[in-house]
């Protein structure tokens, strides 16, 4: 029979082993004095393995940070690019404001947002260190050569599930199914949400800007663009087609500007087409943002046009002018007429799936297809 006794301290034991001390007096010296001297400096080693992206702010890395006793974090990592600006003075500026912006989103912690881990200064270039997200973009997502590269491997029966509730072909790349679509925003709104409680506006929502992690999970990437409300930068950089016609006139920019830009990405994610024509005229990109409300109809497919919920939820955050948008992406989750009024339709409709779940298992396929494809170590 075995007698436990528990130490009042309640401090991890180790089990069986001696309770006297045999720790060497120097180690525990140096133990000691770190603790007393309550700060810390140590080099942090990074490898740049290969490149995620690159675009007019800088080039994103995928990189590894080796710490102690083969430790390895994977990260990403941002290099901002000091092209655009003719100034060392107004490089820093501007990277004040970014450093600003990512001590605050580093404090949010939501699971929707991008977890920040340093802004460095190196040589006077500014590197923001971030998670590594293992996923896929939605840009990437869209293309309908993943659609033909997993049709050939699926059995006709899984084929069909995905066809019918998760993704399908649409006129120019793939068209994701109403529920699985309204659920990706959905937890792009709860992450805006959380921004704007910090006061800060993401300032460029967008496809590629959307990841869609192995757990099934959408999450909102690069801050490049993000500013503090109140403190709006002369030089605001964004994505014309997927900026709120506020933007491209230069008026004040708000957190239903963001909404705006989401509601693009969802009628995109719905029709399985970019919405605006491409265009080299502002005039032309503002007049089509200015009718894209009246178009729904035309450029849905019927299963989604018949709905007057969705119809509505989508006029609520594309709306040309600001105040007839959703008044804040909790409003647009919350309200009558917003986003989890639709998934409650859905369920009551027997209709509804797990669609984080079916996210889940559609990414787990495409990774072990990208696995497969992978060309062996030689």
């Amino acid at each position: 029979m075995h007698t436990t006794t528990f130490a009042g301290d309640f401090r991890t034991r180790t089990l069986g082993g001696d309770s006297g001390s045999n720790a060497n007096p120097e180690l525990m010296n140096r133990y000691q004095i770190l603790l007393d001297d309550r700060k810390l400096q140590w080099m942090t080693y990074h490898k740049l393995d290969r490149i995620l992206g690159s675009g007019g702010q800088g080039v994103v890395f995928f990189s590894t940070r080796l710490g102690a006793d083969g430790f390895a974090l994977p990260v990403a990592m941002k290099v901002f690019s000091p092209e655009r600006f003719g100034t060392q003075a107004g490089y820093d500026d501007a990277m004040a404001r970014i450093g600003q912006v990512a001590a605050t989103v580093a404090r949010i912690q939501h699971e929707s947002v991008l977890s920040i881990h340093d802004f460095i200064d190196r040589n006077r270039i500014r590197i923001l260190i971030m998670e590594w997200i293992d996923g896929y973009d939605l840009r990437d997502l869209l293309r309908l050569e993943r659609m033909a590269k997993i049709r050939n491997r699926l059995s006709q029966r899984r084929w069909d599930y995905i066809n019918n509730v998760v993704v399908t072909a649409g006129p120019a790349h793939a068209r994701f199914k109403a529920g699985v679509a309204v659920a990706i925003v959905r937890d792009c709104l709860a992450g805006l949400a959380a921004m704007h409680r910090e006061n800060v506006v993401h300032g460029d929502i967008k496809t590629s800007n959307i990841m869609i992690k192995r757990t099934g999970h959408a999450k909102l990437i690069d801050i490049g663009s993000a500013f503090e409300m109140g403190k709006q930068p002369q030089v605001f950089t964004c994505t014309p087609a997927y900026a709120a016609p506020e933007v491209l006139e230069n008026a004040p920019v708000s957190p239903r500007s963001d909404l705006a830009s989401l509601g693009y990405v969802l009628v995109e994610l719905l029709s399985g087409q970019p919405c605006f024509a491409d265009t080299d005229s502002l005039r032309s990109l503002l007049e089509q943002k200015r009718s894209l409300p009246n178009r729904l109809h035309e450029i849905f497919p019927q299963e989604v046009s018949c709905n007057g919920l969705l119809m509505n939820f989508c006029r609520g955050l594309i709306a040309p002018d600001p105040s007839r948008r959703f008044p804040s992406a909790e409003a647009a989750e919350l309200l009558q007429e917003g986003a989890a009024s639709f998934h409650r339709q859905l369920v009551l409709s027997d209709l509804a799936s797990e669609y984080d779940n079916d996210i889940r298992i559609w990414i787990e396929e495409l990774k072990a297809l990208d696995q497969q494809d992978q060309p062996a170590e030689g």
